[in-house]
């Protein structure tokens, strides 16, 4: 996203006008001869490799009728067993969404949060954590950049709801356990792509990117696509600045039985300034948030990743029946920052505490899959039988340094030079040379038969995935500290019954697995050394029950899903001083979604999520009953979009989003408000020296809205993102 404070004045009204589209409103325009269209593009190469190609766009194009489902396969959306919604590249450059995190904000089942400590982007998902890093890149897992991903590599951003473990396997980051997220990379579609954007926002947020893709041969059977981009400039944030390059190559071939697909990615991102998160203090409510455009960090702070990934994936029909498949991938990530963390001394002046924090971070990670899927009938029941296997390794190393304490202020912050380090700080490993601190391995066997019953009206699913993860601890000087080896079966079993071709109805019980947290080195509030810092803790698994019915008539759909989750929680116990695995987390909730093309011209997305996530088996009950630190009681996201009848080629949009209020402590005693928030945008479609030339414009935030955007995101820890200011972008994409 390009983000920068703007003053919304009549100027930026008269701006307004003149922002312009790439899809939706060449359905309005294509009556008239003298208006330019898009051509249809076919596109014959698939993202994943596979004989059934993407999933055909809805009605309206925002999202997919469909996508991929694990070891399932591609799904239709009425013949899945599970809630999910699949964005398309469509919506991405409507909106001029620059992040995953920017698609997701029309989830109404996701909020956005950051990582502990640092500028990861994470997603709660039910109202649990999903890290960035445990996204799957075409099914693969590990490979997404640990921090930040950009879109132009993406064309679906697709994201299935609930304990998943059986049909992606654990994701090996420890998340994941209220849903999981995958993307797929761009491919050559069956017309040529050649196209040129330039964007601009206030505080100079500048970007350049091309996206040019073709297919070669006699049968159009080898295609090439190409992404690149370069951006920088401030981030409407007072004094952060970033700068983001990428490029990825996507390549595929096919013939009557094979399909093959590679990727190579290399994306940097770079941040000087960047608003850190705020801790609250033991005992203190939560301040007012700072003016949203109000910036508390140190002008030496910085946060700095470059990461190189590859994959490749295959398929082959080895009979009309029966298709094997075989993907690897890998990834190298690098990571310096020079960081702080906020934590609150006083109830309502702003005062905080904080150290200067440098950590340095690589990682290595290697994951492979391979399986056979077949369809056969007996007895007048069909089966759709898949098998796969699945490996997976992950080398981290790490370093850290702390600084002695300092204070300053939330609202009225005075910069100080960095501190030096001295013989009484803390630290581990050397930042120059970090050595290894963690290694992870995990592999998994599966196996799942989808039986077709009563002229294929009533679709059961039963499946089991045999998992091991072993992981392995050092500390910061080498020598190895605490191994955890650990198996585990994942069920499922999920029913759908299509009452017509409109309607259905569906089932599952489903578990999560999910890889032991490691302890920290500290705790934080109050500060203290954590006494079994670096502990791998055991796997854990997480239970849940899902009811669903969708709706498809064609234009329009719509669904609705009610869920409850059980899972083991893990914090420090402030008695012992120790991390550990202390009780359970309940998730319940209802979500309700709506998306397509009610009526032409206008479409709409977004939904609600009512979540009731209680604490339960809390050390001698003392917390059994409260709120879960970061989840919401509600959350909704409407957004429309609309061709303004009578100007040819011009549609705006806009999107309300709301979350209501949050606790960041377990006791229920720091209470996070609740929030709204409204973005608006447009877009036109016009002709220049007969090239498309497509004007893209967009504000977020547009009141201006200071707000604690989310409250929490690590197990048993309360910490505030402040919400982006108003922010304002404008782009300009040629085809040629």
């Amino acid at each position: 996203m390009l983000i920068s404070r703007y003053s919304f004045t009549p100027v930026a009204s008269a701006v307004l006008g003149l922002w312009i589209p790439f899809s939706h409103a060449q359905t309005s325009v294509a009556a008239d001869s003298n208006v330019p269209t898009l051509e249809t593009v076919t596109v014959n190469a698939s993202a994943d490799a596979s004989a059934e190609g993407l999933t055909k766009p809805f009605a309206g194009g925002q999202v997919a009728r469909g996508g991929r489902v694990g070891i399932l396969g591609n799904q239709d959306i009425l013949e899945t067993p599970f809630s999910s919604t699949n964005y398309t590249s469509e919506l991405i450059q409507d909106q001029q969404a620059r992040s995953i995190g920017d698609v997701l904000q029309n989830d109404p089942s996701v909020r956005l949060s950051r990582g502990y400590g640092n500028y990861q982007q994470l997603y709660v998902v039910r109202g649990f954590p999903l890290y960035s890093d445990d996204i799957s890149y075409n099914g693969l897992y590990g490979l997404v950049p640990r921090q930040y991903m950009l879109t132009e590599f993406i064309e679906r951003v697709e994201v299935l709801r609930g304990a998943n473990s059986f049909i992606n396997g654990a994701a090996p980051g420890g998340s994941g356990v209220g849903g999981s997220i995958n993307l797929l990379p761009k491919r050559a579609g069956g017309e040529p792509t050649s196209r040129v954007s330039f964007g601009t926002g206030t505080d100079g947020q500048n970007f350049v990117s091309t996206d040019l893709g073709r297919r070669f041969g006699p049968d159009q059977s080898t295609g090439l696509r190409l992404n690149a981009i370069t951006g920088s400039g401030g981030t409407g944030v007072d004094n952060e600045k970033s700068k983001a390059t990428g490029l990825s190559v996507g390549l595929d071939w096919h013939s009557s039985t094979v399909r093959l697909s590679a990727d190579l990615g290399y994306q940097e991102r770079n941040l000087n300034q960047p608003r850190p998160s705020v801790t609250i203090g033991a005992g203190l409510p939560v301040p007012a948030a700072p003016s949203a455009s109000s910036n508390f960090a140190q002008t030496w702070t910085n946060s700095n990743s470059k990461d190189t990934f590859a994959t490749v994936r295959g398929e082959v029909d080895l009979s009309p029946q029966v298709t094997a498949w075989a993907a690897i991938g890998m990834r190298e990530g690098n990571e310096k920052n020079v960081l702080t963390d906020p934590v609150t001394t006083t109830s309502t002046h702003g005062a905080t505490t904080q150290f200067r924090f440098d950590n340095g971070r690589k990682d290595s990670v290697t994951t492979a899959e391979a399986g056979v899927r077949g369809k056969f009938d007996t007895f007048g029941v069909k089966h759709t039988v898949s098998a796969s296997a699945t490996t997976f390794e992950q080398k981290s190393r790490n370093a850290y340094q702390f600084s002695d304490s300092f204070a300053s202020n939330i609202y009225t912050p005075a910069p100080i030079a960095a501190p030096a380090y001295s013989a009484l700080s803390t630290g581990g490993g050397s930042l120059s040379n970090p050595l290894l601190t963690n290694k992870m391995n995990s592999s998994s066997l599966a196996l799942a038969d989808t039986m077709a019953f009563a002229e294929d009206h009533v679709l059961l699913t039963l499946g089991v995935r045999y998992q091991s993860i072993k992981q392995q601890n050092y500390d910061y000087l080498g020598p190895a500290t605490t191994r955890n080896n650990d198996s585990r079966t994942s069920p499922l079993a999920a029913v759908v019954f299509k009452a017509n071709k409109n309607l259905s109805f569906y089932a599952n019980y489903a578990e999560g697995l999910v890889k032991g947290d490691n302890a920290p080195q500290f705790n934080f509030v109050p500060f203290y050394p954590i006494a079994n810092a670096n502990q791998a803790l055991s796997t854990y698994v997480s239970k849940q029950k899902e009811l669903g019915v969708k709706y498809d008539a064609g234009m329009f759909g719509a669904s609705a899903a009610f869920f409850t989750t059980i899972q083991p929680t893990a914090f420090v116990n402030p008695m012992t001083q120790t991390y550990g695995r202390y009780g359970e987390q309940r998730n319940e909730g209802v979500e309700l979604s709506v998306f397509g093309e009610p009526t032409k011209g206008l479409r709409l997305l977004g939904g609600v999520t009512f979540l009731d996530a209680k604490q339960i088996s809390s050390p001698s009950g003392a917390t059994d009953g409260r709120d879960a630190i970061g989840v919401p009681g509600q959350q909704w996201n409407i957004g429309g979009d609309w061709d303004v009848p009578g100007m040819r080629g011009f549609a705006m949009n806009a999107r309300l989003l709301n979350t209501s209020k949050q606790y960041a402590d377990s006791a229920n005693a720091q209470a996070v408000p609740s929030w709204t928030r409204m973005d608006i945008g447009a877009r036109y479609l016009t002709e220049v020296a007969g090239k498309l030339l497509t004007l893209r414009g967009r504000i977020d935030n547009v009141a201006n809205k200071s707000y604690w955007a989310s409250a929490g995101g690590y197990p048993g820890q309360g910490y505030l993102v402040l919400g982006a200011p108003r922010t304002f972008s404008l782009t300009a994409s040629v085809e040629f």
